[in-house]
């Protein structure tokens, strides 16, 4: 059953949209379906010196041959998937589930004015409203928008027959593991579960369709927004680290701290994952970056994935060292 779910395991920023476009490339996948929660999650893939930003599109859209599908757990902003679709020219291979539910005006206008999620550090976005909304049954959904009419298709089926089938079918998450309404840092949280299991919920698989659960890792830990983050460096040393970055979706400055073992062992557990993707390992050493043989890395660039992988009891299978898509060491097993 060759099915792979992609998560991030510490707080979103973690790198996924590169591992899944990476993945989609390399092992030809039919169908990329996003599920987690919806517009608030940006992902970025550069490929051949382009940059490609979606939040609402799977980030495998650089792979003409992949179908890209909306699982019925996903919020949607229709103006932004449309804006996506025509941008990338995925008009004839993208497909939304009629179960998602459409973020409103109001939820956007609700999600700025409200003083507890600005508290939080809300991204503004009408995810937490409109999730509400959903919760309370009151919701409107892709099925009353004729502006999706023609994209609606029945996600779950298709993809389950997919897999079925024996089509290689991408599962990609949104946020990361410590985000989540559940397990994470509550109330500095998403509105909604973003383990694994809350992912093939959101794209209508059971658990045992599910082949592999790559768990994405940064080579350090970032966080956007309120809430805590153990062992979080002062500005100065982030920025003389390298480690400065900012949201995608929001522009916010990223909190920055060294890999957290703790976290990770947590983070493996809650989403049973079988891998480890490890990106921006070239942030933390700089001579290995656009390297792509693991025996090609400095010494401590080894010592540090080893670490990893002793530490935490999971095999590093994918590494990130650059910007571009195959900017990657595959070691999968």
């Amino acid at each position: 059953m060759p099915c792979t779910v992609i998560v991030g395991g510490f707080f979103g920023d973690e790198g996924k949209g590169k591992i899944v476009a990476y993945l989609a490339r390399k092992d030809k996948a039919d169908v990329a379906v996003r599920g987690g929660v919806g517009p608030n999650a940006g992902h970025t893939v550069m490929f051949h010196g382009k940059e490609h930003k979606t939040r609402m599109l799977p980030s495998a859209l650089v792979s003409n041959q992949t179908r890209l599908m909306i699982g019925p757990g996903v919020l949607i902003n229709v103006n932004v998937l449309l804006e996506e679709i025509k941008n990338f020219d995925t008009k004839d291979r993208t497909f939304v589930d009629p179960q998602c539910c459409i973020i409103a005006t109001t939820h956007i206008e609700m999600d700025g004015s409200d003083p507890n999620l600005n508290r939080i550090g809300t991204t503004g976005t009408g995810t937490g409203p409109a999730n509400a909304d959903r919760a309370l049954r009151k919701a409107l959904l892709a099925r009353d928008s004729f502006e999706l009419s023609e994209y609606l298709q029945d996600i779950p089926s298709i993809v389950n027959s997919s897999i079925d089938n024996d089509k290689t079918v991408l599962v990609e998450g949104t946020q990361g593991t410590f985000l989540s309404l559940y397990h994470g840092t509550y109330p500095f949280v998403t509105s909604k579960d973003v383990t694994a299991s809350a992912i093939c919920s959101d794209v209508g698989i059971g658990p045992k369709k599910v082949s592999e659960v790559l768990i994405v890792f940064k080579a350090y830990v970032t966080r956007v927004g309120s809430g805590p983050l153990e062992g979080e460096l002062e500005l100065e040393e982030t920025t003389s680290k390298g480690w400065t970055e900012y949201g995608s979706v929001t522009g916010r400055l990223r909190r920055a701290a060294p890999f957290n073992f703790d976290l990770a062992k947590r983070s493996i557990m809650l989403n049973s994952a079988t891998q480890i993707a490890l990106t921006k390992l070239d942030i933390v050493f700089p001579s290995d970056a656009g390297k792509r043989q693991f025996d090609n890395l400095s010494s401590d660039a080894k010592r540090f994935v080893n670490n990893i992988e002793k530490e935490v009891g999971l095999k590093v299978g994918v590494i990130g060292t650059g910007q571009e898509l195959d900017d990657i060491i595959d070691r999968r097993y």
